[in-house]
């Protein structure tokens, strides 16, 4: 059985399915990432992770598709 973690983020610049599914995609290609859920009305996206992940990796995989993370949230 993995370790469960919850994580939430909020991302800015979502606008569309499209853009939901573009950052679900993302999110969902990192290892360790169990579960990912994206919300467009909430700007949010509820993650699952079985270990511990950087806060960078986030950071990094949602700007390489062209949206932020609020600074705050991480």
């Amino acid at each position: 059985m993995f370790k469960k973690i919850n994580k939430t983020i909020e991302i800015e610049g979502m606008h569309c399915e499209g853009c939901v599914n573009r950052v679900t995609n993302v999110l969902s290609s990192i290892p360790g990432v169990k579960k990912c859920s994206v919300s467009l009305e909430d700007k949010k996206a509820y993650l699952v992770l079985s270990k511990e992940i950087p806060n960078s990796v986030f950071q990094e995989k949602i700007e390489s598709i062209g949206f932020q993370i609020r600074k705050n949230v991480l």
